[in-house]
């Protein structure tokens, strides 16, 4: 076994990987990369909420791996998807058996699915290595969450950091050789769009995303967070904890935007 192995069932990961046999499995492949990712962001949440408030909107649930995570810590999970995975039998199997509410929604920027959700009836928006992906304007989304969320209920938002050691800030030679930033040219035209982080923020960038979309959020929470899961391969885990020794380097950001009151509303106004 190797030394990941040993981790993994260390902190959980076999017992968390057992609920999903027998409703048909689940893509093992991205719950090993993804469930410290999920371990460390509901820790880190939980370290600090301190409201009795439990209802949670998973925006982006995929295969309900950080929706199961919640759930078993306690709160009542809404997960909201493209149809295409919360359909799947094995999807549809686990959120029955865990009491999670599914909410398919074929089209996030206008996200006329949640309009089944009453005003007022969601604690906390978990908007999970989301935003690096859109590629719409999402003013439209955010009215519906703003409508939905408690006024002192919170998003909670992670992305990865664009300043981070292996961030795209720092592409020096790309550069140079006239090829730009962000995404490559090839990945545009040889990746379906949900694969690519079109837009990676800086930590302030996020705080004022959420500035800019209404005066009625502030920012209660925003750290860099170190690697969540560390190379198997000794030297290269040896270099990522160094690394992570200086905050600003760190690859992840965690956000906590709360919604303080109800009173100004989305604010920001998409024009040509």
């Amino acid at each position: 076994m190797t030394s990941a192995a040993r981790a993994r069932r260390i902190d959980g990961y076999d017992a968390f990987l057992a609920l999903f046999e027998p409703h048909g499995g689940t893509p093992t492949d991205y719950l090993d990369d993804h469930y410290p990712r999920f371990r460390a962001t509901l820790e880190e949440f939980k370290a600090t909420w301190t409201k009795p408030g439990k209802r949670v909107l998973d925006v982006g649930a995929h295969w309900l791996h950080q929706s199961v995570m919640w759930r078993q810590s306690g709160f009542e999970v809404i997960a909201m998807d493209l149809p295409g995975t919360l359909q799947h039998p094995s999807v549809r199997s686990l959120a029955g058996q865990m009491d999670i509410e599914l909410l398919p929604c074929p089209d996030m920027e206008h996200a006329h699915e949640l309009s089944a959700l009453p005003d007022d009836s969601v604690d906390v928006v978990l908007f999970t290595e989301i935003l690096e992906h859109i590629t719409f304007n999402p003013v439209g989304f955010w009215r519906q969450v703003h409508r939905v969320l408690k006024p002192g209920g919170r998003i909670l938002v992670t992305t990865p950091n664009y300043y981070s050691w292996k961030g795209r800030a720092w592409q020096p030679l790309r550069f140079a050789r006239g090829l730009g930033g962000g995404i490559s040219v090839d990945e545009v035209l040889g990746k379906h769009t949900y694969a690519h982080h079109w837009r990676e923020y800086s930590a302030r960038e996020v705080a004022r995303y959420f500035q800019l979309l209404s005066p009625d959020f502030s920012t209660a929470k925003l750290r860099l967070m170190h690697t969540y899961r560390l190379s198997d391969v000794p030297w290269k885990r040896s270099v990522q904890r160094l690394l992570d020794l200086c905050p600003l380097l760190r690859p992840n950001i965690h956000a906590e935007i709360e919604l303080t009151e109800k009173r100004s509303g989305i604010v920001a106004t998409p024009s040509w």
